[in-house]
């Protein structure tokens, strides 16, 4: 018996180790991977690179406080803020912690300039932002919240697409939009880009923040850097993690000049956020995330995505939709349409490896019509 706690329901496979988009399990048996950790694994299992610098840095120095300069993550920080919209950067260990950032950030932003009442944060209904105690409440899951009262105040929320009632929402104790740019847990839902212009319009109008989740798109997973890039928007906050570390735990919260001056000394911190080692690997994935491999990502896409509405057409009780952007795509079945599979192979994915992929999935239809009480 596993000693274990049951807040996982585990398959029964473990695996022994992983190259590229495959692995292998203990007893053997070779799997295609494009789950990847949930798109964690940006560069797949195995990166020499990553390898390398793990090792390097493995033998100088692994952790310091951050009470003191890191180099490596002066380095990271500035890569980011070079490539992107934000002026700051705060690191973190994970998707959780960097939302949970961006909400103390949005709510001391008010505070730092008088106005503390600004405190509140307009969601999604049954979006997904971490599962901290702030975070669960955030998304707006019954689900998620059953059982962890009281409830966190703060929180307002909209269904996916109702811009009249989040307008209705916004007053004068709001003090953000939080979205994610692409509701990955939701469903693989992608914010159409004259949403994503609106939201940021109504910001300005009314003189809040937007705080773009860009913890499981982000990171070159859309086909550009950021998914909100399609939109050509520039937001105030957005939180990311999983790719930016390429199976290292790295997370970290962008922002711009205006939000960053609120975080003073001991307004915020991270133990482990930072450290050398993890600051190590996200240079050397960074480096990696660049224009051939974006535009890797957006070729193996069309490829995949127009293969995959091939077969739609050829199983048309059984797939009702393919959604996404990138190499983040969602299979929507009739049979539970609430459940969509989520396809996320590395980002450096090979065209071999995405028709085996195919070949796996219409193997996998036609065994489904076959047996009619599928649908």
């Amino acid at each position: 018996m596993s000693a274990l706690a049951k807040n996982y329901n585990r398959k029964n496979i473990s695996f022994a180790k992983g190259k590229g988009s495959f692995l292998i399990s203990n007893d053997g048996v070779k799997y295609l991977d494009f789950v990847q950790g949930i798109a964690v694994n940006s560069l797949g299992h195995s990166n020499k690179k990553l390898i390398k610098a793990i090792n390097t840095q493995s033998k100088k120095l692994w952790h310091v406080s951050n009470a003191f300069k890191i180099p490596e993550g002066e380095t990271l920080a500035k890569k980011l803020v070079k490539r992107t919209f934000a002026d700051s950067v705060i690191f973190q260990n994970s998707g959780a912690e960097a939302t949970e950032a961006a909400i103390k950030i949005a709510r001391r932003y008010f505070f730092s300039i008088g106005k503390p009442n600004k405190n509140r944060i307009i969601c999604i209904k049954n979006s997904f932002h971490g599962r901290t105690l702030a975070a669960i409440y955030a998304s707006g899951s019954k689900k998620m919240t059953e059982g962890f009262g009281p409830k966190i105040p703060g929180f307002d929320h909209f269904n996916f697409g109702d811009h009249k009632k989040l307008k209705r929402l916004i007053n004068k104790n709001t003090a953000a939009i939080m979205i994610e740019t692409v509701m990955g847990e939701g469903g693989i839902k992608v914010i159409p880009n004259w949403c994503i212009k609106a939201i940021r319009k109504l910001c300005n109008q009314k003189k809040i923040l937007l705080i773009l989740d860009e913890v499981q798109c982000g990171i070159g997973r859309s086909g550009k850097f950021f998914a909100f890039e399609y939109a050509k928007v520039k937001p105030d906050i957005v939180p990311i993690a999983k790719g930016i570390g390429g199976g290292f735990p790295v997370g970290a919260v962008l922002m711009t000049r205006k939000v960053a001056k609120a975080m003073v000394p001991g307004t915020h911190g991270s133990t482990f956020g930072g450290n050398p080692l993890a600051m190590a690997v996200g240079n050397a994935v960074l480096n990696q995330i660049n224009y051939t491999l974006l535009n890797n990502v957006n070729k193996m896409s069309k490829y995949f995505i127009l293969n995959l509405n091939i077969l739609k057409k050829k199983y048309p009780k059984i797939i009702k939709e393919i959604r996404g952007v990138g190499l983040l795509i969602g299979l929507q079945l009739f049979k539970d349409q609430t459940n969509v599979i989520r396809i996320l192979p590395p980002l450096n994915v090979k065209k071999s490896e995405i028709d085996l992929a195919l070949k796996i999935i219409h193997k996998v239809c036609n065994e489904l019509n076959k047996n009619e009480t599928f649908y």
